[in-house]
């Protein structure tokens, strides 16, 4: 077999730290090129193959889409396209990382107020007096104002 051949599918996950089953799809949707085979049908990766997996996990790593990767790929492919496309991708994507941690920082400071608000009214008690679920079960998902009156669940 020749040198160009010498990486099984198992070989090219372990260097790229992707999975089989992973780099099979990738060649499904198109991201790699069909792997040549050998006459036991068995895949096998170039160096090539090997930069563009890794390249791929990268932007996986990075939380760009398939979509996204599809399009960085392409960049990859058609040296002479303008950087302004690789940036745009990667500022659509920033944005995107953006208002997704703005999301999680809200859901952050709710989580937060429900524990302050059990911590001030019920840790301890029965769940039927739990403060959480009550909050979840409300239809504004705010959390209690219990926690400041003279009731509390565990007393």
């Amino acid at each position: 077999m020749s040198a160009l051949l010498a990486n099984s599918i198992g070989a090219a996950a372990k260097q790229t730290g992707c999975s089989v089953p992973t780099i099979r799809y990738y060649e499904e949707v198109g991201l790699l090129p069909p792997a040549p085979r050998t006459e036991g049908n068995q895949r096998h990766y170039d160096d090539a193959a090997i930069r563009r997996l890794a390249f791929i996990r990268r932007c996986r790593d990075f939380g760009f889409t398939i979509e996204q990767v599809r399009e960085l790929v392409g960049l990859v492919d058609e040296p002479d396209r303008d950087c302004v496309e690789v940036r745009d991708i990667a500022q659509t994507h920033l944005q995107e990382v953006q208002k997704k941690l703005a999301e999680l920082q809200a859901l952050q400071a709710g989580l937060s107020a429900f524990v302050r608000s059990c911590d001030a009214a019920c840790a301890g008690g029965l769940a039927a007096d739990c403060t959480i679920l009550e909050d979840l079960a409300a239809p504004d998902h705010g959390p209690s104002t219990r926690a400041n009156s003279a009731r509390s669940c565990c007393s």
